[in-house]
C-alpha cells in the first residue's frame, strides 16, 4: 500500500517504510491542488514586482540586495550551485530517501510555492529509486539543511550525481535511466527544495523507530540478567510503577514480567537478596525514562514532519507572504540531544548489569568472568573492556549539540541549531549501542548455561536465540567473531521477534 503524502498524515513508521524499504508514495490530488494554487499566487507577486525574499531577493546577507528580472531567471540556479557546499561521504541512502519523503510532504500543505513539477520528480525519483548523492556533512540545521538537500535539487537541473539499481551516476543520466523529466528550476523552485531541516528530521524518525526496538531489546537483555542473578522480582511489579505513574517505568516493568513469565524464579523456589543492586532495580525507571523521552521526542519529529518548514510562506488565502524562522531546527535537535543521552544512559546500565554478570565477588556463585577455567581462561573479562571502550565514545558523543551554535554569513545567521550534528552522532551513539547490549547479551545466556532452575518463556526464548549465533565460551577462543556476530544480531532485530512472537507484544 502506499504512503499518501498529503501534508498531515507523515509519521515515523510511515517514513521508515519509505526511506528503508523502498514503499511507493502518493501525492493526492488535493494536495496538488494547492501546490498549483500556490503557486498561481506567487507568479501574480512577482508579476506584480513584489518584493520576496529568496524569490526575487538575495538570501542571507544578501537579502536587501533586489534582482532584476533576468536575474531572478538564473538566480535559483546559482543559488544551489552555491550551496551544494557539503563534504564528504554520502549519506546513506535511506536518509535521503527519508528526506526527500519529507519535502514532498512539506511541498503538499501548498505554502511553499514551487512549481507543481518539482514536487512530481520528487515523488518520481522515489518510486523509481533515484537517490541523489549527498555528503551528510555541511548542514548548521537552520535555513534548513541547505548543503545537502542542495545536492537533491541538482537533479531538478539535471546535474549532481544519483543512486539507480545499484550503480554511482551522473544525475542526468540516473534521472533518463529511470524514465523522469528533468524540470529546471524557475523562480521560487530552488530555494523552496532545499529550505526545511527535512534531511535531519529523517535522520532523527529513522533512529527513534531503530532507538524503539532497541530498547525493547534492553528489557530483554535485562530480564535475562535478573534471571542469572537470582534477582528479586519485587521491584518489577507494575503496581509500583503505576503508583508512581510515569508510562514509561510501566510499560518496562510490563515487558519484564512479560520475558519471565513462567521462570521459577517467580515461584520462589530459588533463593534471593530482600535488596538488589540499583543497575538490576532501577532498570525500570531508566529504561521507561527513556521510552519517556522517545515519545517526546517522536511528537515534535512528527510535527516537524508534518509542518512547512519554508521562508516565506505564502498563505494564499490570504494573498500574504510571510517570512520568518520556520526552518530552524532546534525543536528537532533539542529532544534529539536528549535521545542520545538517554540511549547512553541505557548502555551505561547494561555495563553495570554486565559488571555483576562477570565479578565473583557479585555474581552470586558464577565462575569468574564466566568460565569454569578462571586463572588458565579469562573467559568474559575483556568484553566488559570492549563495553567500556563502546560507552566512553558514547559519552563523549552526548555532548548536545544544540547549544554549540557558531554563528555564520556575516552574522545575519548568528544563531543555529546545529542539528545536523545531533543526528550524525545518536547514528554512531546507536551503532555502539547495539554492540553493548549485544555484549550483555552474550554475558546473560553464558550465566544462564551455568545456572539450573527453568527461566522465563522469553527469557528462554531470547537465549535459544542467541545460541543459534553464538556457541556457549567453553575455553577461551578470540571474541571479536562473537561480539560484531552479536552487535549484528541485536541491529537486525531477530531476539526481539522472536521474543514477542513467544510471548506477545512489548509495548
Amino acid at each position: 500500500m502506499a504512503v499518501i503524502l498529503d501534508g498531515t498524515q507523515l509519521n515515523v513508521e510511515k517514513l521508515v517504510r519509505v526511506a528503508r524499504y523502498g514503499e511507493r508514495v502518493e501525492l493526492p490530488a488535493s494536495a496538488l491542488e494547492k501546490i498549483k494554487d500556490c503557486r498561481a499566487m506567487l507568479d501574480e507577486k512577482i508579476e506584480a514586482g513584489e518584493i520576496m525574499y529568496g524569490v526575487n531577493t538575495g538570501i542571507g546577507e544578501f537579502s536587501e540586495v533586489v534582482l532584476n528580472d533576468e536575474q531572478v531567471k538564473q538566480f535559483q540556479k546559482y543559488l544551489i550551485y552555491n550551496h551544494a557546499a557539503g563534504i564528504g561521504d554520502p549519506a546513506p541512502e535511506e536518509y535521503v530517501r527519508g528526506a526527500m519523503a519529507g519535502r514532498i510532504n512539506v511541498h503538499a500543505k501548498g505554502r511553499s510555492g514551487c512549481r507543481p513539477e518539482i514536487t512530481q520528480t520528487l515523488v518520481e525519483m522515489l518510486n523509481k529509486g533515484v537517490t541523489p548523492i549527498v555528503c551528510q556533512k555541511g548542514s548548521v540545521g537552520a535555513c534548513g539543511d541547505l548543503a545537502p538537500m542542495s545536492q537533491i535539487a541538482l537533479l531538478m537541473m539535471g546535474e549532481g550525481e544519483a543512486f539507480y539499481k545499484g550503480e554511482r551516476l551522473p544525475g542526468k543520466k540516473a534521472m533518463e535511466r529511470a524514465g523522469i523529466p528533468i524540470p529546471g528550476l524557475k523562480a521560487r523552485d530552488g530555494l523552496a527544495t532545499i529550505n526545511g531541516a527535512n534531511l535531519l528530521t529523517a535522520m532523527s524518525a529513522i533512529h527513534l523507530y531503530d532507538i524503539n526496538r532497541w530498547l525493547k531489546q534492553a528489557e530483554i537483555a535485562c530480564a535475562m540478567t535478573l534471571e542469572a542473578l537470582y534477582a528479586n522480582m519485587k521491584p518489577y511489579d507494575v503496581r509500583l510503577h503505576r503508583a508512581r505513574g510515569f508510562p514509561g517505568a510501566v510499560r518496562t516493568a510490563e515487558a519484564l514480567m512479560r520475558c519471565i513469565a513462567g521462570s521459577e524464579l517467580l515461584a520462589g523456589k530459588v533463593k534471593t537478596k530482600v535488596q538488589d543492586a540499583y543497575s538490576m532495580r532501577s532498570t525500570p525507571q531508566v529504561i521507561g525514562a527513556s521510552h519517556d523521552a522517545v515519545a517526546f521526542a517522536i511528537k515534535q519529529v512528527e510535527i516537524e514532519l508534518n509542518g512547512v518548514g519554508d521562508n516565506p510562506i505564502f498563505f494564499r488565502e490570504d494573498k500574504k507572504t510571510l517570512t520568518g524562522a520556520n526552518f530552524q531546527g532546534t525543536p528537532v535537535s533539542l529532544p534529539m540531544d536528549m535521545i542520545g543521552a538517554a540511549v547512553t544512559m541505557v548502555c551505561v546500565l547494561s555495563e553495570r548489569r554486565l559488571n555483576r554478570l562477570t565479578n565473583p565477588a557479585l555474581s552470586i556463585g558464577l565462575p569468574a568472568f564466566l568460565t569454569k577455567g578462571a586463572g588458565m581462561f579469562s573467559g568474559m573479562m575483556l568484553s566488559q573492556y570492549t563495553a567500556d571502550s563502546l560507552i566512553v565514545e558514547q559519552r563523549i558523543l552526548s555532548m548536545p549539540a544544540s547549544i554549540q551554535s557558531i554563528p555564520a554569513a556575516a552574522d545575519q545567521e548568528d544563531f543555529v541549531s546545529m542539528g545536523m550534528n545531533t543526528a550524525i552522532k545518536n547514528a554512531q551513539i546507536i551503532d555502539n549501542a547495539y554492540g553493548v547490549l549485544g555484549i550483555e547479551f552474550m554475558a546473560a545466556a553464558q550465566a544462564l548455561d551455568f545456572r539450573d532452575f527453568k527461566p522465563g518463556k522469553g527469557v528462554q526464548k531470547a537465549r535459544e536465540v542467541i545460541r543459534e549465533k553464538v556457541a556457549h565460551l567453553d575455553e577461551d577462543r578470540p571474541l571479536y567473531n562473537d561480539h560484531t556476530t552479536m552487535k549484528k544480531l541485536v541491529q537486525s532485530c531477530e531476539i526481539l521477534e522472536r521474543v514477542e512472537k513467544e510471548v506477545g507484544s512489548l509495548g
